[in-house]
């Protein structure tokens, strides 16, 4: 919901200058909940085509407007190869492990023209949760500081986001290009903030990367409405594949 609120406008806007439109064929990949895939549905209308994949359709709630498949970007075939106008992850690849093959999935499904935008978080780009780092932002960076502790710990790619260019002219794509984007404050950072912090609680104290005194300070920072905290920049790229 917050990762919705935060960057659905920004993958759209990009969606609409790549030329989706009435009569396109989409493939939403790790799509997650519904948001872009019914977005996608109004865009190309009913001579369109959306498909929303992902390992767990569970949130995706079809209605028939659009197609819904059980697929492993990581290791399954592309579903009706060359057929697809654009193709859209976000948030995906930076959880792969095998990021080369589910790129090459996604190139094999673009038909002739079509466009691949990819869309993953650079951390290392904004290491820090506050901007302004005076008073309780002091302890949120420290914080922040110990989560990306854990990311690298666990085998993350932290700089993975600003690599993206280069991947997609690796994949053999043309016209790339790519923009970022880096939200600061507001409800949806605040709530985003807290959930990942619960989520990583334990991890942070048993690795000896943060104290209860401190974890609790810093949520009752954020709801006190102290902070003004950031997210990692998001980098959006995009290619197309060669006409032939």
């Amino acid at each position: 919901m917050w990762l919705a609120e935060l960057f659905d406008g920004v993958t759209l806007g990009h969606i609409e200058r790549l030329g989706a439109g009435p009569g396109s064929h989409c493939w939403e990949v790790g799509a997650g909940g519904r948001n872009i895939p019914e977005a996608l549905v109004a865009t190309v209308g009913p001579s369109g085509r959306v498909l929303a994949t992902d390992i767990d359709t569970s949130w995706l709630e079809p209605t028939g407007a659009y197609e819904v498949l059980q697929h492993d970007i990581a290791a399954d075939p592309p579903p009706e190869p060359g057929t697809f106008d654009l193709v859209h992850a976000r948030l995906v690849l930076v959880h792969v492990p095998d990021r080369a093959r589910a790129l090459a999935t996604m190139v094999a499904a673009l038909r002739p023209g079509g466009w691949l935008l990819i869309e993953d978080a650079d951390t290392a780009l904004q290491p820090l949760a506050c901007l302004d780092d005076n008073g309780p932002a002091q302890r949120a960076n420290r914080l922040r500081a110990a989560m990306r502790e854990l990311l690298v710990r666990r085998g993350a790619d932290l700089s993975f986001g600003r690599t993206l260019p280069r991947v997609l002219r690796a994949a053999g794509l043309v016209d790339v290009a790519a923009t970022g984007s880096f939200p600061v404050g507001g409800l949806a950072c605040n709530r985003l903030e807290i959930a990942t912090i619960h989520h990583v609680r334990d991890e942070l104290l048993a690795a000896g990367l943060a104290d209860e005194a401190e974890i609790d300070a810093h949520l009752a920072a954020i709801e006190a409405g102290e902070l003004d905290l950031t997210y990692a920049p998001l980098i959006s790229a995009w290619g197309r594949r060669p006409a032939e």
